[in-house]
């Protein structure tokens, strides 16, 4: 009996006896390739036409084709679009036991489970082997940036913004306080996690805490999957209010001295010009009167103004 259509194949699943599932966890970065493994560990040989191997994820709680393998008949992607030449099996290897698939091009989209299924026609389709394979995709985020406000005065909030992108799976996002390595309460901070075009994730975390001298706090990001902590970093100083200090009061204070010295002096100077031109006008002034008088020759006193009188001899009239 040859089985042409994937959905009767699965009804015909679901009547076999189940067997004992293997279980594998598998790490794939975005964009890389990955195998994830399926068969026999001892040295078995198969022959293709007694094979049937089936590659399925479950979407919605109903299994999906990603590709299989038929007695002969192989098929890339069966149902499922996202999977069409990227989902390989590897019949060569098959020979030899190993039903495992290759998948090209991990995407986000791939992190799920998948199961392989094989069976032998010769043993009326008997189930041989059943392994779950849980694929764990990540992708590395970018160093987280921190932007600092400035020019804010001394009173206000400071709010920093920090951004990283394209990572995954969703990151765990801090803050930690640089100077002692301590964690910032989680009330300070709103962090904003969501998908971008490429399936991937972009990180927004605003802090705002109050306004500090020194502020030195980093911004971290951390993907458990790939055990990786980037870590941002955001510095900031506040304007002080101008003080005075020692050496300014004491530079301010030989100012003032040495202005109050010079008014001190410019003030003496007009005073010494001003008595110097008084003293000049008053000698110009007084010194004709002066030295006149005191260089005059002295004259005889007169008694009276009128002439003298005669003199008359004694003796006779």
């Amino acid at each position: 009996m040859r089985l042409r259509s994937p959905g009767m194949f699965l009804l015909l699943l679901g009547a076999l006896q189940a067997t004992d599932i293997q279980e594998q966890e598998v790490r794939a970065l975005v964009g890389s390739d990955v195998k994830l493994s399926c068969g026999f560990h001892e040295g078995h040989t198969f022959d293709l036409d007694d094979l049937y191997v089936y590659w399925q994820i479950s979407i919605m709680g109903h299994p999906t084709t990603v590709t299989y393998y038929l007695s002969g008949n192989s098929s890339a992607g069966l149902e499922d679009n996202r999977y069409r030449d990227r989902a390989w099996l590897m019949p060569e290897s098959m020979k030899h036991g190993d039903f495992s698939l290759h998948l090209y091009n991990v995407t986000p989209q791939d992190e799920q489970k998948f199961n392989c299924l094989v069976f032998r026609k010769s043993l009326q389709l008997k189930k041989i082997l059943e392994v779950m394979v849980t694929l764990h995709v990540a992708a590395n985020y970018s160093m987280p940036v921190v932007q600092v406000p400035s020019g804010l005065s001394e009173d206000e909030e400071l709010t920093l913004t920090c951004t990283s992108m394209n990572g995954y799976p969703k990151p765990n996002v801090y803050w930690i306080n640089k100077t002692d390595n301590s964690m910032l309460t989680e009330g300070l901070q709103n962090s904003t996690v969501f998908l971008n075009a490429r399936g991937l994730y972009n990180v927004v975390s605003v802090l705002r805490i109050r306004r500090t001298p020194s502020v030195n706090v980093g911004c971290c990001i951390e993907n458990v999957l790939l055990h990786q902590n980037l870590t941002g970093i955001g510095q900031a100083e506040t304007p002080r209010a101008t003080k005075p200090s020692n050496t300014g009061s004491h530079t301010g204070v030989h100012r003032k001295g040495h202005g109050t010295v010079l008014s001190a002096l410019a003030v003496l100077g007009v005073v010494v010009v001003v008595a110097a031109a008084v003293g000049w006008v008053c000698r110009s002034r007084c010194r004709p009167h002066g030295i006149h008088a005191r260089c005059r020759p002295a004259r005889p006193e007169q008694a009276f103004s009128g002439p003298p009188s005669p003199l008359h001899p004694h003796g006779g009239a």
